[in-house]
């Protein structure tokens, strides 16, 4: 093995090691000893790849088994990393994520008792992402899958004593299991058609693969597989309706919505289809649902996001509508774009989720907007921060956001695949929408009056109220008189260097990712799919791109949305209030998030719970404690009762009972020569 392939080892080993010792030793090592380990791991990873991602540049690629796992028939089961420039860039944006994670954890969870299993679980996590975004086959893809849906579950519940974060990883876990179903007859597909689950020999049999036809039914093979694959990413990457477990899981630490509903595991869809493109590429229908899901997606998650006042779920309806964003990208073929916008938006959705925690901290705890305003003064460094990540979210020209979702609706617009109209109408409002949601936000947050210190003394630890985090606080919200605080440099480092790629990444890498072919040998876009040929030709420099925005239509809908959120919150903050009132049946509906938990309880939970009814009373009481095991016992007393009759001590009955056995024998079971 060479000294590169062992580096490649090292990058998702470090971090298990970490996690190993954190979680098995941590009451050894204490907790000084389980951050520092842990953040060591990550570190190693972060560094390693980084060597990796300069070998990639100097174009050496990398597609080969490190440990083959079994032989079963034609299929073999292999342990492989593909090392090209799609998997480099995930591995610096899940290492480089995971470390500011990392970092920030020491000061949002100093006080809580579950300080070691946390390191181990984030560590843990970054372990099984990186497995994932490595792999050279489907086998080592579905593992890294369902480990980091595994961590996501245990992490999610974490303060496993509030029964409203056992509701949410519980829920989380059973909505990714549905995706997961789609995923695996996909994967299952793929084995039983293509004979291999290697990723290059699969894509080495697209063609053959798209010559046929489903058994039965006459639908074309690559349709149903792309479609299986893609209710995977529907499932791990919250796209309606596999979206209702990301909002709840925002019951869990703060580090880990950056870390796992923003940046990293969420993404994981958006990658595996950008993976898959040589089979997508194949089948227009399958592009078409794409886009429609994510389109949907992209604008109606963001009207949740407008009704919200925990600071937390305004960022995780944000995360579902630039999820949605990506998406579209992927309908349209753009799937460099796709991935461009999942880098950039792990650095300032990341930035925004640790803004916000921040924000808890200085609010001890409180996560309610219509109890802050007016932090700016009080928290310079998170009000600096937060507002470059707004700006970046929204689009602002020059910042990261921009360069990506300028791109993707340059995309859709040229693309000519079923549905572009309706994901077009649906990226451009979606704009306004995030502008208004974000800087509303914003507002409520660091400006206007301070609304803080009305109530206090909340008594209690670990979850007194189901929107409040656990605190070893003896109480929740700033007491009268008190003011927030800046949060210590633990924190607002992470924030500062998150910061920094959230202004400039975008402008340094638009030209190699989209216009350079970086991605080249990653991923391969049909010729009768214009994607971003367009947006090539017309590109002139990513300055020049930012002062052409101008004039463009995205530009001036986030300026409105931005204006509109400052008069209705800042000037005439009764505007709102009025237009709740006129339209309140919108508002319930969106309030209610349109009504799809309450679909699911109804429909699949009571079903579910019938079938489950059903099952105990006929199998478990009936069947099996009724028939199988008293049953049976009924019976053997029952021969028992009869044997009786013949056990009673006295030789003459005995001698009768002989005469009577030997008279049946000669009767029914001798026959005569």
């Amino acid at each position: 093995m060479t000294d590169m392939q062992n580096l490649y080892l090292l990058v998702p080993l470090a971090p298990l090691a970490g996690a190993l010792i954190a979680g098995l030793f941590g009451k050894t090592i204490g907790r000084n000893g389980a951050h520092l380990v842990t953040i060591l791991g990550v570190l190693v990873a972060f560094v390693a790849s980084v060597v990796i991602f300069q070998d990639v540049r100097n174009g050496h690629l990398f597609n080969g088994t490190v440990y083959t796992w079994m032989q079963s028939g034609g299929l073999t089961f292999n342990v492989g990393f593909l090392i090209d420039p799609l998997t480099t860039m995930m591995m610096l944006v899940v290492t480089f994520v995971s470390l500011m994670v990392h970092i920030y954890t020491i000061g949002y969870m100093h006080d809580d008792p579950g300080y070691q299993r946390f390191f181990s679980y984030i560590s843990l996590f970054t372990f099984s992402m990186l497995m994932l975004v490595m792999s050279n086959n489907f086998l080592q893809l579905f593992f890294g899958w369902e480990a980091v849906g595994l961590v996501s579950y245990l992490l999610i519940g974490f303060w496993h004593e509030r029964p409203t974060a056992i509701y949410a990883n519980l829920k989380a876990f059973l909505v990714n299991r549905v995706g997961d179903f789609g995923f695996l007859l996909g994967i299952g597909l793929i084995a039983a058609y293509a004979g291999s689950l290697d990723y290059a020999e699969v894509f080495a049999k697209a063609g053959y693969l798209a010559s046929m036809d489903m058994p039965g039914t006459g639908w074309p093979l690559i349709t149903a597989i792309c479609i299986c694959l893609f209710i995977g990413a529907m499932g791990k990457s919250a796209q309606v309706p596999l979206h209702v477990w990301l909002p709840d899981s925002m019951e869990g630490p703060t580090p880990i919505s950056a870390l796992i509903h923003a940046a990293t595991m969420v993404t994981a869809g958006i990658f595996m289809v950008a993976r898959m493109s040589p089979l997508f590429e194949l089948s227009d229908v399958a592009l078409s649902f794409v886009l429609v899901i994510g389109a949907t997606t992209a604008l109606f998650m963001g009207f949740l996001g407008i009704v919200q006042n925990d600071i937390k779920r305004v960022v995780a309806y944000s995360t579902l509508s630039q999820l949605g964003y990506m998406t579209v990208a992927l309908g349209v073929s753009a799937y460099s774009a796709a991935v461009f916008h999942l880098m950039t938006h792990a650095f300032f959705k990341a930035l925004l989720f640790l803004g916000a925690g921040s924000v808890i901290i200085g609010m001890h705890h409180v996560q309610d907007m219509r109890e802050m305003g007016g932090l700016r003064k009080y928290m310079p460094i998170t009000w600096i921060t937060s507002l470059i990540g707004s700006l970046a979210l929204i689009g602002t020209p020059l910042f990261s956001g921009f360069y990506s979702k300028d791109s993707i609706i340059e995309a859709v617009h040229a693309s000519t695949i079923p549905g572009a109209g309706y994901a077009l109408v649906c990226v451009l409002a979606g704009v306004f929408v995030t502008a208004f949601y974000s800087f509303r936000m914003y507002f409520l947050v660091f400006h206007g009056k301070e609304r803080f210190g009305n109530s206090h003394g909340h008594a209690g630890h670990h979850g007194d109220h189901d929107d409040e985090e656990p605190s070893t606080d003896h109480h929740h919200g700033l007491a009268p008189g008190q003011k927030p605080h800046e949060s210590p440099w633990v924190v607002t480092v992470p924030l500062i260097l998150l910061a920094i790629p959230s202004l400039f990444i975008g402008y340094f890498t638009i030209d190699p990712m989209l216009f350079g072919g970086w991605f080249d040998s990653a991923i391969l876009v049909g010729a009768n799919h214009v994607g971003l040929a367009e947006l090539k030709e017309g590109f002139h420099g990513a300055w020049g791109m930012a002062g052409h925005a101008f004039f463009t239509a995205p530009f001036w809908l986030a300026a409105t949305g931005v204006f509109v959120a400052w008069f209705f919150y800042m000037v005439r903050p009764d505007i709102p209030a009025a237009i709740q009132r006129i339209f309140s049946p919108i508002h319930t509906l969106l309030d209610n998030k349109y009504y799809f938990d309450r679909f699911n309880e109804v429909v699949f939970a009571a079903g579910a719970r019938m079938l489950g009814t059903g099952l105990w009373k006929g199998g478990d009481r009936a069947l099996i404690d009724g028939v199988a095991v008293n049953g049976s016992a009924r019976l053997v007393g029952w021969v028992a009762q009869m044997a009786r009759l013949f056990q009673s001590g006295h030789l003459y009955q005995y001698a009768f009972a002989m005469i009577i056995g030997v008279f049946v024998l000669l009767t029914f079971w001798f026959k005569p020569v």
